[in-house]
């Protein structure tokens, strides 16, 4: 969707298209967090706490969201999660490698039992041939078990941090739904 009709739905709406689409996620998860008593975590990069404002934005949040880390930096990256320095230069901070110590970090120090990490290039600039702009990198999982999948998101830099929201709640919703079925943990 185009900067001007996103501007234009959201004056006759009062809310973007991508809000109210991560608002029912939200509320989605939400009520499947509560009924299997899990508890949720975020470590977000690119979308600057997007994760963390879409579940909170829903009253009763705090009954399975436990905190959610804005690490931006690579120094924030080490010091709150404990990404190691080895992975951030072999691999750079948008890789598995990274998010997956972000999950796991976020989970460690939160206590929750499930996890999302975010990192990625939302752009305009920071793209390069390997990883271009709209390359995200998003993990789900626990302190001990996590799965990582790279995204390739188009449009402007909000574009690419709705998508990355969007499919970062999707993930957590997936994950809680097999929790729900009796598979294995997170």
């Amino acid at each position: 969707m185009t900067s001007t009709r996103r501007k234009f739905v959201s004056q006759l709406t009062g809310t973007t298209p991508e809000a109210a689409c991560a608002n029912a996620l939200a509320e989605q998860l939400q009520a499947l967090a509560i009924a299997r008593g899990v508890r949720v975590t975020t470590a977000e990069s690119c979308t600057g706490g997007g994760v963390s404002a879409a579940i909170t934005a829903i009253a009763g949040s705090s009954r399975y969201f436990d905190a959610g880390y804005v690490t931006y930096s690579n120094a924030t990256k080490q010091r709150l999660l404990g990404v190691s320095e080895a992975s951030l230069e072999t691999f750079g901070a948008v890789s598995e490698a990274v998010v997956c110590e972000m999950v796991r970090g976020a989970c460690r120090e939160s206590g929750a039992e499930l996890g999302v990490a975010i990192s990625g290039v939302a752009g305009p600039g920071g793209g390069s041939d390997e990883k271009p702009v709209g390359t995200v990198w998003l993990a789900w999982g626990g302190e001990t078990r996590q799965q990582a999948r790279c995204c390739h998101f188009s449009g402007d830099r909000q574009a690419v941090r709705d998508a990355a929201v969007r499919e970062a709640l999707q993930g957590l919703i997936k994950r809680v739904e097999a929790l729900q079925v009796g598979t294995e943990d997170a």
